[in-house]
């Protein structure tokens, strides 16, 4: 009979989750974040990247020492998120409840009160696993999340699995994504669409930090289709916890053609995010080119010669 190897990819996943939840919480973190900063030394394409994203988003300009700390804080960060996503199976519901706090889940309640699911449409910011568990354990609202496929298919089996654990039904980005997030909002779930970067599917041009690119279409597209409620969403983490804020719903009706009206919508939705972005940007894991400048540098005012073909990731 064959023997089916592991991806060694999801091996040390497996072993980083179990480590997550074995180490003591603050000095776990500690570990991670250092962890983070190292590995992003080690990986100058991404941290040109991170640097341009910076350059974006902070109200005010970096340079120097200043900018290398404000890069290393994004890839403790990114490190900090994937040890709070791998802990939460192993954390009692009082913990996940206790180490959340929020602003606005009035307006998530308002609007699943219509009926029609409520799409939450969130920047890769924060914990967010840890605000979709803690909305099924503190409200009981059923939650859904449409993710980017990864590679190797265990890998992204092994997300699918751990995301289950904590009540979350879960949708893959492909051809049958939009009828099955139609169904998850049929369903009057929340569903997370991480909405700040467009990794596949249709896209519309928007202004984004003051450049022009390419974010997804299908928040404003599925507002429009099913009647939900849109809703600015972001994930802030602190030392011990995470904060939630919850932003008024952008306004998703139809005035004209349907792709005139995805667009204006998507925009409106873009501006939000540059407000939730920017309360705190060093947790913004944009590490993947983003727009066009990113990948050429000659356009949009860029100087980094950077890469375009960055791994994707869902964090």
């Amino acid at each position: 009979m064959e023997v089916v190897k592991t991806p060694r990819i999801v091996s040390a996943f497996r072993l980083a989750a179990w480590l997550a939840r074995v180490v003591p919480a603050r000095p776990g973190a500690m570990a991670a974040r250092t962890m983070g900063r190292i590995v992003g030394y080690m990986d100058g394409d991404r941290r040109r990247i991170v640097e341009r994203t910076l350059r974006r988003s902070r109200s005010v300009d970096l340079g120097g020492a200043e900018m290398r700390r404000s890069v290393d804080a994004v890839f403790a960060s990114y490190a900090d998120y994937y040890f709070h996503s791998f802990r939460l199976p192993a954390m009692t519901p009082t913990q996940v409840v206790d180490g959340f706090t929020e602003e606005g889940y009035e307006l998530i309640a308002e609007a699943r009160g219509a009926g029609n699911g409520v799409i939450m449409a969130m920047p890769h910011l924060g914990s967010w696993e840890w605000a979709a568990h803690w909305l099924t354990l503190r409200h009981d609202v059923p939650v859904g999340c449409v993710v980017e496929m990864l590679e190797p298919p265990e890998l992204f089996e092994w997300y699918r699995c751990l995301r289950d654990s904590l009540g979350m039904k879960v949708v893959g980005l492909g051809p049958s994504a939009g009828t099955e997030t139609m169904a998850m909002l049929r369903e009057n779930r929340a569903v997370c669409l991480p909405s700040d970067r467009h990794v596949g599917g249709a896209g519309v041009e928007v202004e984004f930090f003051g450049e022009r690119t390419t974010l997804p279409a299908g928040p404003a597209t599925l507002a429009l289709r099913t009647g939900a409620v849109l809703l600015p969403i972001a994930v802030y983490d602190h030392p011990g916890g995470c904060h939630g804020v919850v932003r008024p719903a952008v306004p998703a009706v139809r005035e004209g053609r349907l792709r005139d009206d995805v667009t204006r919508i998507t925009q409106l939705l873009a501006a939000e995010l540059e407000v939730l972005i920017s309360r705190a940007p060093e947790q913004w894991h944009l590490l993947q080119p983003n727009w066009p400048s990113d990948r050429n540098p000659e356009v949009g005012g860029g100087t980094d010669d950077v890469p375009g073909g960055a791994a994707g990731d869902d964090g």
